[in-house]
C-alpha cells in the first residue's frame, strides 16, 4: 500500500505535455507585450520609490499576461502563406490562379483600374487600410473606399502632382504639387459648394481658405480677415497668394446635420516646402516630412501649423525617402549612394551610411525597425542590419521602388514587373515568393502594401492596381489603434485621443527604447572621515612593516633604513592628501562661483571684488 501511495504522489505532480507546452507558448506570446527590461531595484535607496517601480513591475506583469491570454484564445495564430507541394514553387503561381480559387469578397480586391492620360500614378493608404489616395502625375486627385469601391472624392488640380500622403485619418490628405493656382479653381468650387448649401436646412459651416483670394458671382473677398455670409454659411479667406510652389492639403469633411456625407473641399497651402518631391506623416508626432527638389528637408506640425525644422541636406535633389516605423526617423536615400537619417531635432543627419557606387533608387524600413532595404542604380538590392549598421545581403537585382509589409514581405517593383520576396528562414535571407507582370509597357510607379490586408497596390504609368499576396498583412487589428469598420464617431473619438497622446519631436531618437528609463547613477559616493582615517592608518602600517632587502657595504644602515621607511610612509600618505587638497579646491570654486551668480544690492555692488580684464 505505501508503495501504491508514493507512485500516486508522483503521478499527480507530473505535469501534462499538452498544459506544459500551453504554459510555454504563453510565455512565449507573453514577451511581446512586456514593457523591456524590469528596472534593477537593488541599486535603488529610496525605500518609496522601490516600492513604486515594484508595484509598477507587478501591474505591468499581469497586463502582459491578460494581453498574452487574449491573443492565445482570441486570435488566429499566423497569416495564411501560399505553400506547395513537390517540385512546385509558390513564384510560378499566377495571379488568376488565386484569384479563381479565393472567396468571392476577396477576389474583388484585385482589380485593374485604367487610366491612360493622366499618370504615372503614386497613391497611399490611411493606417487602417479601408481609404487609397490616388495622385496622377498630371493632376488627378482621387480618394477611394476600398471596403465597397466607391469613389469618396476626386480633383482635378491641372498641375504636376508629385506625390500624395494621408494625415491621420481619411479626411485628410496632402498633394505635393509643382505650382498652385488657386484662382479659378477655388472660384469653381465654392461655386458648386454654394449650390448645394442653398435651400438646405443645417447649422453653420465654417470654410476656411488659406492663402488664397476667391470671387463669387459679384463679390469679391478681399486680403485680410474678411467674412462673407450666404445664408447660414461662413466664408473666411486669409492672406493673398497665387502661383506659389508646395504642398496642399486637401479636406473631405462631413457637414453636422446634412445629408450629404462628404461635401466640401478646403486647401492648405503650405509653401515654405517649395518644390517637394516626397511626403510622408509621421502619425504619432503629427509631422509632415517633406524633402523637395533642392535637397531641403521640412518637417511642419500639422495641429498648429508650426514648422518644427528645416534643414539642407548639402546633397543634391533627393525624391527618395522613407520612415521607420519602430522610431520615425526619416531616411532619405541620394544621388552619390549614401542614405541619412534624420529627426526635426538636428540639423545633421544622426546616420551617413554609403549604401551603393551609384544613385540611391528606394529605400523600405523593416516593420520592426532592424532592417532596411535599399536599391541602387548600379541593379543592386541590399539589406542592411541597422543596429550594427552593416549589409547581411546583396542581391543583383533592380529595383525603382521598394515596401516591407506588416508580416516582414519586401515588395520590389521595375519596369513592368513586380516581385514579392520572403525571409522563410529567418536568417534575412529573402526568398522570391510571388511575382506580377503587368502588360507589357506599363512603368511600375509606386509599390505599397495595404494594412490589414493580403493586398498589394500598384501605381504605374497606365493607371493602378490591386493584387492578391497571401500573408503580406496583420491578420489581427486592434481597434484602438487602426479600425477598418470605424463610425464617425469613433474617429472625432480617436482624432481626440490622438490629439492628447500626440507625442514632441523630441522623443524621435535612433533607440527609442532609452526614453522612459533610470539613468544609472555615476556619481561616486564620498567615503566618509572614519574610512578614510582607516585607510590611512592601514596604508602607514603597510608601507611600516614592508620587509626590507639586505644589502652589503654599508647601504643597510640603520639610519638608512629608518629614512627609506619614511619615504615609504609619505609615499603611502601622498594619494589620500592630494586627494583632499582637489576635493577642498572643488569646494571653494563652488563657493567663488556661488558668490558670483549671487546679484549684490546696487549699494554694496561698489564694494565687490573687480574682476582683473
Amino acid at each position: 500500500m505505501g508503495m501504491e501511495g508514493e507512485e500516486q504522489e508522483k503521478a499527480e505532480k507530473v505535469v501534462p505535455l499538452v498544459v506544459q507546452d500551453a504554459d510555454d507558448e504563453l510565455e512565449l506570446i507573453k514577451k511581446k507585450y512586456l514593457r523591456g527590461d524590469r528596472a534593477n531595484l537593488e541599486a535603488l535607496k529610496d525605500k518609496k520609490l522601490r516600492g513604486q517601480l515594484a508595484h509598477r513591475e507587478e501591474v505591468y506583469g499581469k497586463s502582459a499576461t491578460a494581453a498574452a491570454k487574449a491573443e492565445k484564445w482570441l486570435m488566429p495564430n499566423e497569416q495564411g502563406y501560399l505553400e506547395t507541394e513537390g517540385l512546385e514553387k509558390t513564384w510560378r503561381i499566377k495571379q488568376e490562379s488565386i484569384v479563381r480559387e479565393v472567396d468571392i469578397l476577396s477576389s474583388k480586391k484585385a482589380f485593374d483600374l485604367v487610366l491612360p492620360e493622366l499618370g504615372p500614378y503614386t497613391l497611399d493608404y490611411t493606417s487602417s487600410g479601408r481609404y487609397m489616395a490616388v495622385g496622377g502625375r498630371k493632376g488627378h486627385l482621387a480618394i477611394v473606399d476600398m471596403n465597397n469601391m466607391s469613389l469618396v472624392k476626386e480633383f482635378q488640380v491641372r498641375e504636376t502632382v508629385r506625390d500624395v500622403a494621408f494625415l491621420h485619418n481619411e479626411l485628410f490628405f496632402a498633394a505635393a504639387q509643382k505650382k498652385f493656382r488657386s484662382k479659378e479653381l477655388m472660384s469653381k468650387s465654392l461655386d458648386s459648394i454654394l449650390g448645394i448649401l442653398r435651400g438646405r436646412s443645417f447649422s453653420s459651416i465654417l470654410i476656411s481658405f488659406v492663402d488664397a483670394t476667391c470671387e463669387i458671382g459679384d463679390t469679391m473677398l478681399e486680403v485680410g480677415d474678411v467674412t462673407f455670409g450666404v445664408e447660414d454659411t461662413i466664408l473666411e479667406v486669409r492672406d493673398s497668394s497665387f502661383k506659389v510652389e508646395g504642398i496642399h492639403i486637401f479636406i473631405t469633411g462631413m457637414v453636422q446635420n446634412f445629408t450629404a456625407s462628404r461635401l466640401a473641399s478646403f486647401f492648405h497651402v503650405m509653401k515654405e516646402h517649395g518644390a517637394a518631391l516626397k511626403l510622408k506623416f509621421l502619425k504619432n508626432h503629427f509631422l509632415l516630412a517633406s524633402v523637395n527638389k533642392f535637397g531641403q528637408l521640412h518637417y511642419q506640425d500639422v495641429t498648429m501649423g508650426g514648422m518644427v525644422g528645416n534643414y539642407r541636406t548639402g546633397l543634391g535633389r533627393c525624391d527618395v525617402m522613407d520612415v521607420n516605423p519602430f522610431n520615425a526617423v526619416v531616411g532619405l536615400g541620394h544621388s552619390c549612394g549614401k542614405v541619412t537619417m534624420w529627426t526635426p531635432t538636428n540639423p545633421s543627419p544622426l546616420v551617413k551610411m554609403l549604401c551603393h557606387h551609384g544613385p540611391v533608387l528606394a529605400v523600405a524600413f523593416h516593420p520592426g525597425g532592424q532592417q532596411m532595404a535599399t536599391a541602387g542604380r548600379e541593379r543592386k538590392i541590399k539589406i542592411w542590419d541597422l543596429r550594427k549598421y552593416e549589409v547581411l545581403h546583396t542581391y543583383s537585382t533592380g529595383a525603382r521602388t521598394l515596401q516591407f509589409s506588416q508580416k516582414g514581405l519586401l515588395s520590389i517593383g521595375n519596369g513592368s514587373h513586380v516581385e514579392v520576396w520572403r525571409d522563410s528562414s529567418g536568417n534575412h535571407d529573402y526568398r522570391p515568393y510571388m511575382n506580377h507582370s503587368m502588360v507589357k509597357g506599363y512603368q511600375i510607379e509606386k509599390v505599397a502594401f495595404r494594412p490589414y490586408e493580403d493586398v498589394l497596390a500598384l501605381g504605374h504609368s497606365m493607371g493602378f492596381s490591386c493584387t492578391l499576396v497571401p500573408g503580406s498583412g496583420e491578420p489581427n487589428f486592434d481597434s484602438w489603434v487602426a479600425n477598418p469598420f470605424e463610425t464617425a464617431k469613433q474617429r472625432r473619438e480617436k482624432e481626440i485621443h490622438s490629439l492628447l497622446d500626440k507625442l514632441q519631436p523630441e522623443t524621435i531618437v535612433l533607440d527609442p527604447t532609452n526614453i522612459g528609463g533610470l539613468r544609472p547613477w555615476r556619481r561616486k559616493e564620498r567615503p566618509a572621515q572614519h574610512e578614510r582615517e582607516a585607510e590611512l592608518e592601514a596604508a602607514i602600517e603597510a608601507a611600516k612593516n614592508a620587509p626590507t632587502k639586505h644589502k652589503t657595504k654599508g647601504r643597510s644602515k640603520p639610519s638608512k633604513l629608518e629614512r627609506k621607511k619614511k619615504d615609504s610612509i609619505v609615499r603611502a600618505k601622498r594619494p589620500f592628501v592630494d586627494q583632499q587638497k582637489k576635493e577642498e579646491d572643488q569646494l571653494l570654486k563652488k563657493k567663488q562661483r556661488i558668490s558670483e551668480e549671487a546679484q549684490l544690492p546696487v549699494s554694496l555692488q561698489r564694494f565687490a571684488r573687480k574682476k582683473a580684464k
